[in-house]
Formats: structure tokens, sequence, C-alpha cells
């Protein structure tokens, strides 16, 4: 295979999350007496940061949006991740590599702690070399931070082995952290993100499906 280390996005692109984002998000924001802004458009909110969301969707100040993520992270643990279910032959993607001998990791904006919960609920932690998320502290959120991290994990090394190293995603900011990072991305166009916006930052290999994610990352 060209690659050797394979970085999978989690929501969008492993697993169809939405419902449970965006109920987790609405709880957060209702349990802060806050209008519910318009959610319908998944793009807004399923791929950054969470502490961004709450500053730039929902426009809150520093301290209301630190307070959403709260709420939001404890509603999600108890509700909003058992909502999450795997993308259909997503889990033979990943058999199929792993029998192929590649390192994988999840790579996610999501806290850590639920990305580990949610592969393992979904029964795909043993294809996993490494769960890698963001931290509660906010410190570690952007794709351009977790990449580096989550090949680190799988102890390869961002600079000596960029052309070894695929990021695989739905959103602008997978593509973005990719573009940012020196490796290559594939975009899935299943998930929640749009195929222009990860064309703007770059991307030109997509899969419409887990079949042809396989075919385009076996090669």
């Amino acid at each position: 295979m060209k690659y050797k280390y394979f970085l999978f996005d989690l929501d969008g692109t492993i697993s169809e999350s939405a419902e449970g984002i965006r109920e987790s998000l609405e709880q957060a924001i209702l349990r802060l007496n806050k209008p519910l802004p318009k959610l319908d458009d998944y793009t807004l909110y399923i791929g950054p940061p969470l502490i961004d969301t709450f500053k730039n969707v929902c426009h809150f100040n520093d301290e209301e949006s630190h307070t959403g993520v709260e709420y939001y992270r404890e509603y999600y643990n108890t509700k909003g991740k058992y909502r999450n279910k795997l993308y259909k032959g997503i889990d033979e993607v990943l058999k199929n590599l792993k029998r192929d001998g590649a390192k994988i990791a999840v790579c996610s904006s999501k806290f850590e702690k639920f990305a580990e919960e949610i592969v393992s609920y979904l029964d795909v932690r043993q294809y996993f070399d490494a769960v890698c998320g963001s931290t509660i502290d906010g410190s570690r959120k952007d794709k351009k931070d977790l990449i580096p991290y989550a090949v680190d994990a799988l102890g390869g090394d961002i600079l000596k082995d960029c052309t070894e190293i695929v990021m695989i995603g739905d959103t602008f900011f997978d593509a973005k952290g990719a573009r940012t990072c020196g490796i290559d991305f594939v975009g899935v166009e299943y998930g929640y993100g749009a195929k222009q916006s990860m064309i703007d930052e770059g991307a030109v290999n997509f899969a419409s499906d887990t079949a042809e994610l396989y075919d385009i990352l076996s090669k």
C-alpha cells in the first residue's frame, strides 16, 4: 500500500452521529436559557471543535461557551453518544486495512474519552492502534494539532513519514488539517461536510461510499 499510517475522522466518516450531537447541543443551549439557533445545517457544527461551535454558531461569549461545553458533555456522556451508529461497510474497511498491515488511528476533534467510548460502543475498537481526540481544556482541538499527535501515537514522525500518512474525513476541517500538516487527504462524500469546501482546501481524492474508500486506500 502507498500509506502506512491511516488517520480516520470519527463523526461523518466512521460514525453517523448527527442525531446525538444535535440533541446534546440543543440541551446545552436550553439549559443556558438561550434561544435555539437553526441547526439543520450539520456542516456548521459537525467537524469543528465544540468550543468554536458555541462561539461561532450560538454566538456565546467565552464564559457561556465554556459552560455550554460542560453541559454538552454531561448530556452527551449519558445519552448523546448512544445515538451513534456505524456507516454501512466502514467496519469492513477497517478490518481489511488492519489485515493489510496498516497502522490506524482515530483522529477526531471530539473529546478523547468520548471518542474511545464511541468506538468501543460501535465494536470497532480492535481495529485501531490509537484513538486520538481533543483535550478537555481545549489545548488540543484543531486538526493541525491532532494529526501530529495521532501520527506520534502510531509510532510515526509527521515530518519524516509525511508521504506515508493519509487523513480520511468528511469536512473542510479535515482537509485543511491535512494540507497544513503536509499529508495526503481522502474525502468521503457520504458524511456531513460539503465536497466543495474540501476541494477549496486542495482535496482531490474522494470516495462516494465505503467500498470505494477501501479501493482508494488499498492501492
